[in-house]
């Protein structure tokens, strides 16, 4: 890819008063034909979880789709998965 490819994203959401133990990856990849795929996955930990993927004509478009949601979700109470405790 011509600009930058960011590091792949690994969050957790752990609420043990609402039972709740999430996991959200978010990852950047080139595609065969010049453009990006962005890479999405989450469900609950301990699980396989769900899995989607976005193709972008551009690879400036996977970025500003994987830092809108990487915003979101920290914004929601997810955190770096390394520095959740639970």
């Amino acid at each position: 890819m011509t600009s930058r490819e960011p590091e792949p994203v690994h969050l957790r959401r752990i609420d043990p008063a609402q039972n709740m133990r999430r996991f959200y990856c978010l990852t950047v990849q080139p595609t065969l034909f010049g453009g990006a795929s962005l890479i999405r996955d989450w469900g609950r930990i301990g699980t396989r979880g769900r899995t989607m993927i976005e193709t972008f004509d551009k690879a400036n478009g996977a970025e500003k789709a994987f830092d809108r949601l990487e915003r979101t979700k920290r914004r929601r109470g997810y955190r770096d998965a390394a520095n959740v405790t639970g």
